[in-house]
């Protein structure tokens, strides 16, 4: 399994991978069939992100980075 997902959708399989969709989805509150949805879609729904880094450990920035971009502080400087 990749360790440094380069797409939201392979963060996505790599959270899944971890504990399998039926499982997350348990540990999320939400059914199975949810979470093989988002992996239609290929990317985890905003209100769901950082459930899934707490439940996975798969980063925010990994799983959308159009919502949690990584900052770059030597821009900043």
């Amino acid at each position: 399994m990749e360790m440094n997902p380069s797409t939201p959708a392979e963060a996505l399989e790599q959270a899944i991978a971890m504990h399998g969709g039926t499982e997350l989805g348990r540990r999320l509150g939400i059914t199975d069939a949810a979470v093989f949805r988002w992996r239609r879609l290929g990317r985890v729904p905003a209100n769901r992100v950082l459930a899934v880094e707490r439940a996975t450990g798969v980063s925010r920035h990994s799983l959308r980075p159009d919502i949690y971009p990584v900052e770059n502080r030597e821009a900043a400087e």
